[in-house]
């Protein structure tokens, strides 16, 4: 029987050697353009938010401009995303919070990132992860649904206690990382209805392969 420990290692190794450079999908080149795409990215697809955001920093280029605008002016160019009147209101606020209380300059602390509208937990880990390389674990459904499915987590009843038990068991320093291995793994490979086990690198430690079809 193997331990949380040896299942948590055996998870590591597989990725550093299949996957060692894994990395956010959503475009970006500058905070402000990473900011904006993970604020458009909740309950969107990365694909569809890297179709919005060219138009939008064409006409939005910076947060000065995207703090002035109005809530008009930003539904139109993300009109095809999810919750675009929502985003488009977070938008504009997270650009005016940034300016007043930030100085325009991105904050690298979790709790300092979510007061910035639209922003939450997810999307606070995200970007000191991906800004900052901080030890932050995002967990999006993918995250939540395959920590279990595998067996790095016990019983978590929702995101934070599943981001709980995984910071506990990976390295610090491969925690920006790991948050890529697992989502791009839940995106691709163990997806929500049919996951694809019998291209998965990993049913060989996997609880739910074991239990759906090895078990008797």
């Amino acid at each position: 029987m193997m331990t949380k420990k040896e299942r948590y290692q055996a998870v590591i190794r597989y990725f550093q050697e299949h996957n060692p450079d894994a990395e956010t999908e959503l475009d970006y080149t500058e905070p402000y353009h990473l900011i904006v795409a993970v604020i458009l990215s909740a309950q969107c697809t990365d694909k569809r938010v890297n179709m919005i955001t060219p138009a939008f920093f064409e006409k939005f280029p910076t947060v000065s401009s995207l703090a002035t605008a109005t809530q008009e002016e930003v539904f139109e160019p993300i009109k095809s995303c999810s919750y675009p009147n929502n985003k488009a209101k977070n938008l504009i606020g997270m650009a005016k919070t940034l300016l007043a209380e930030f100085d325009g300059v991105m904050p690298s602390d979790v709790d300092e990132l979510q007061k910035l509208p639209g922003v939450g937990r997810k999307t606070a880990n995200v970007l000191a992860s991906v800004l900052f390389n901080k030890p932050a674990m995002a967990v999006d459904t993918h995250v939540h649904r395959i920590s279990a499915r595998i067996g790095l987590t016990t019983g978590a009843k929702n995101p934070l206690q599943t981001e709980m038990q995984l910071i506990k068991h990976i390295p610090e320093e491969l925690i920006p990382l790991a948050h890529h291995w697992l989502i791009l793994h839940g995106r691709y490979v163990c997806v929500a209805r049919k996951p694809k086990c019998g291209e998965c690198g990993l049913k060989h430690i996997c609880l739910h392969y074991e239990k759906e079809h090895l078990s008797c």
